[in-house]
C-alpha cells in the first residue's frame, strides 16, 4: 500500500471512531447471531490467558475476552479509537497502548493470545509475509492467534469497489455519517484462499467461513 493510501485509511478509521461499532448492531438476526456465537468462542479460547490484541478499535472484543483473560494489552494505530476503548469498563487488567501493528513494542514471546479483528482484509495481499511472520513472534512457544473479520453480505450494496491495483488488492468506497467519502483497501476471503494464504505460515486449529463473517485459530508452524 502506498503511504498516501495508508494515510488516508488511518485518516479514515480515526474519523470513523466514535460511529464504528454501527458494524456489530445492525438489524440482521442471522448476523447479529454470527457475532454472539464468536464471542463465546473467543471467551472460552482467552480463559486465562495474557493477551495481546492489535487493532483493537473501540475495544468491542477487549470487552468481551476481559470477562475471561488473564491481562489484556490492546493497542491501536489511532488515538481516536483508544479514546472510545477506555470509555469501556473491562473484568481483567488492561492496558491502552497507540502503537503499529507492524512494528509492534512488544518483546518476542509476550503473549499465550493474540488478536487481530478485522485487519486482514485491509493488509495488502504482498505484505502478508511480513504481517504473518509478525503476529508469530509475539506469541509464546504454542500460543494461538485469534482473528476475525467480514464477507462481502456484511456490507450490503452501499459500498462499491473502485477497481483493484497492480497486486490484485481491492478498493472499495466507504462513507462516514456525513457522507464524506474513502477508498479503503478492502480485500474478501473464501475459506479455500484463506487455507491457502494462511497454511504456508501457520497450522489451523479452527476455520469457520459463515455467510456474513469468517474466523480463524492458528498456531505458529
Amino acid at each position: 500500500m502506498k503511504n498516501n493510501d495508508l494515510d488516508k485509511q488511518n485518516e479514515y478509521y480515526s474519523k470513523r471512531a466514535s460511529e464504528y461499532e454501527q458494524i456489530y448492531f445492525r438489524d440482521n438476526k442471522e448476523r447479529r447471531q454470527e457475532i454472539d456465537d464468536e464471542v463465546i468462542r473467543l471467551k472460552e479460547l482467552a480463559t486465562d490467558k495474557s493477551i495481546i490484541e492489535l487493532a483493537c478499535g473501540t475495544g468491542y472484543w477487549t470487552t468481551r475476552v476481559s470477562e475471561t483473560a488473564s491481562d489484556i494489552i490492546a493497542s491501536d494505530f489511532s488515538q481516536e479509537m483508544i479514546v472510545e476503548a477506555k470509555k469501556k469498563s473491562y473484568r481483567c487488567p488492561i492496558q491502552f497502548l497507540q502503537a503499529d501493528l507492524h512494528n509492534p513494542p512488544f518483546e518476542a514471546s509476550s503473549c499465550d493470545l493474540l488478536l487481530l479483528g478485522f485487519w486482514l482484509s485491509h493488509e495488502p495481499c504482498q505484505d502478508y509475509p511480513t504481517l504473518f511472520n509478525t503476529l508469530k513472534k509475539l506469541i509464546k512457544q504454542n500460543g494461538k492467534i485469534w482473528m476475525i473479520d467480514n464477507n462481502p453480505p456484511a456490507e450490503g450494496s452501499k459500498f462499491e469497489s473502485v477497481g483493484k491495483d497492480s497486486f490484485g488488492n481491492n478498493y472499495k468506497k466507504r462513507f462516514l455519517d456525513d457522507e464524506t467519502e474513502y477508498s479503503i483497501l478492502k480485500n474478501y476471503f473464501t475459506d479455500e484462499s484463506l487455507r491457502k494464504i494462511l497454511e504456508p505460515y501457520f497450522e489451523i486449529e479452527l476455520l469457520i467461513h459463515k455467510r456474513y463473517y469468517w474466523s480463524v485459530v492458528l498456531t505458529a508452524k
